[in-house]
């Protein structure tokens, strides 16, 4: 049975994961590598449990433990759960849980450029992408296409941060994707082409390419 915890006291420290800690202290808060990241909503957690993302806590209404949180409670049964009526965690939060569920998660190890690619056909490179629901929207519109990986370089947005996660309604999770350097050279001597889409009678179809 999972670890419930009715919530009283919104300033408890275990819950700033959830309301104080900016994007990036969250990416930062143990080591680079051990960060934390924040889904929402019970498909996006399953999507990102599947992906063997580790829940660390979730927070929830009271509701959901027997609803729609059922299923991960049931795997997860050692996670801990921070649950309460909806105007509390209104409180909490600063806006209604109105996708039901939030869950810490810690970040995944993400692969090499190299063994993103090895079999890949189809690859984006995102490049200077500042707006997380952007990003979101990209990692979205790439599994519509059937893009096979997506490297981001750091001048990019966090595809984990809260908002991407969100807008990419859980894809992010499901298409192969790590950080590239700056220098991309090395994917054309992979045998990629660079190929760009735009909406006139001489547009190239991505299934040409």
């Amino acid at each position: 049975m999972a670890n419930i915890i009715e919530i009283n006291d919104i300033s408890a420290p275990e819950l700033e994961v959830f309301t104080k800690l900016t994007e990036k202290q969250l990416r930062h808060k143990l080591e680079p590598e051990k960060g934390i990241f924040i889904a929402e909503s019970g498909k996006v957690i399953e999507l990102a449990l599947a992906a063997g993302c580790e829940p660390i806590s979730l927070l929830m209404e009271r509701r959901h433990i027997t609803g729609q949180a059922q299923n991960i409670l049931a795997r997860y049964e050692d996670v801990t759960v921070y649950t309460g009526d909806r105007d509390v965690l209104a409180g909490l939060t600063g806006y209604k849980l109105t996708r039901g569920i939030l869950c810490a998660m810690r970040r995944p190890r993400l692969p090499s450029v190299q063994q993103i690619c090895f079999q890949a056909r189809r690859v984006a490179v995102l490049d200077n992408i500042t707006d997380a629901a952007n990003v979101g929207g990209i990692f979205r519109s790439a599994a519509a296409l059937g893009v096979d990986a997506v490297l981001v370089m750091h001048s990019c947005c966090d595809p984990l941060c809260r908002k991407a996660v969100r807008v990419s309604m859980g894809t992010v999770f499901q298409i192969p994707w790590t950080y590239i350097e700056n220098n991309v050279k090395e994917l054309g001597e992979w045998g990629f082409k660079t190929a760009a889409m735009a909406l006139c009678e001489h547009a190239v179809s991505i299934d040409d390419q």
